[in-house]
């Protein structure tokens, strides 16, 4: 039998790193519990409108977020505040595909044209890894706004 995942992320400010990782990966906010949200409809502000409708009080609305695949073949992301920094190199990251099937100068100008891209959101490239055959097609790491490693591969 197979498993659901979900890969969590600790964070001080959950709404803007799930919100970086939406734009990244094309995912989406899901809506609160029980609410039915138009199709236009600003899911984070229905949120906001949930959390003061039940009594949570203001400091405490961006505790957590989370983000789902649209389509359901994606793992759910959850992004949960804590205090404390990030004081070491991510022992998993996330591999964004970026350039699958593609190889050599094509694939390292599609990696660099999403490496462009994603720094407009609030990522830092950290290095580019050229392509190493057979063992390494190339890939670039990169950190998201709060610093976690990630590889555009």
């Amino acid at each position: 039998m197979s498993r659901h995942i979900q890969i969590t992320f600790d964070a001080h400010d959950p709404k803007a790193l799930s919100t970086f990782w939406r734009d990244v990966l094309g995912y989406v906010h899901p809506g609160p519990p029980g609410v039915d949200l138009p199709a236009d409809a600003d899911p984070l502000a229905a949120w906001e409108e949930f959390l003061a409708r039940i009594g949570v009080p203001p400091e405490q609305r961006n505790t957590r977020s989370a983000i789902e695949d649209p389509h359901g073949h994606g793992p759910r992301l959850f992004f949960q505040q804590v205090p404390e920094d990030k004081v070491a190199k991510n022992r998993v990251h996330l591999d964004v595909r970026a350039a699958p099937g593609l190889q050599g100068e094509e694939r390292m100008a599609a990696l660099e044209a999403e490496c462009n891209r994603l720094l407009a959101l609030g990522a830092r490239r950290v290095r580019r890894e050229e392509p190493g055959p057979p063992m390494s097609a190339g890939h670039i790491v990169m950190t998201d706004p709060e610093g976690n490693e990630f590889c555009l591969d």
